[in-house]
């Protein structure tokens, strides 16, 4: 996405750092948590390949509809995963958005953006700054059991679900940044 160069790179950082925790979170013994892991790491990476500043790299028109094929096709899986857990009706959400903003890059004229939708991009902004709100109210502090100890703490690292809601926070944070832009 084009804007200030300082502000692109720390949301590429952050999209990327949190893309590779989600790859570590896919060693999960959960299977459904391997599964939600997985599409938010191709949430994350992608959301950090498509806003590294404009001045740094800015990709041809082929690379915006490649994008918007990858999450065209990560839009319908979560559609698919969306009859078991209403979880991925987010995940579905993010990825229209992606393809949105793809569509959007590829369309504009010089790959420049801020041609899109008022009325969709208003939609997803308000979207995503509610969820960024209910996900930054998810994270208040866990439970103390009687012993002392924090409630779950015997569950691997990679398994906390705390750690999983405070990277969904950050996509979120990124998502509403990204379509700021468009």
């Amino acid at each position: 996405m084009h804007g200030p160069a300082s502000p692109g790179w720390l949301l590429v950082a952050l999209c990327a750092l949190t893309g590779g925790y989600c790859l570590l979170r896919m060693r999960s013994a959960v299977e459904e948590q391997r599964r939600a892991a997985g599409g938010e790491a191709l949430m994350g990476f992608g959301m950090a390949a498509m806003a590294v500043p404009a001045a740094a790299a800015a990709p041809p028109r082929w690379a915006w509809l490649a994008y918007a094929l990858v999450f065209g096709a990560a839009a319908l899986r979560a559609l698919w995963a969306a009859r078991t857990s209403p979880h991925h009706l987010h995940h579905l959400v993010g990825a229209v958005a992606m393809v949105y903003m793809a569509v959007v890059m590829a369309a504009a004229p010089g790959g420049h953006g801020g041609s899109g939708s008022p009325l969709l991009t208003g939609t997803l902004l308000l979207y995503f700054a509610g969820y960024v709100l209910w996900a930054g109210v998810r994270l208040m502090p866990v439970a103390v059991s009687e012993s002392g100890r924090v409630a779950g703490a015997g569950t691997g690292w990679g398994d906390r679900p705390e750690v999983a809601r405070a990277c969904r926070l950050s996509m979120g944070i990124g998502m509403f940044a990204m379509l700021l832009t468009v």
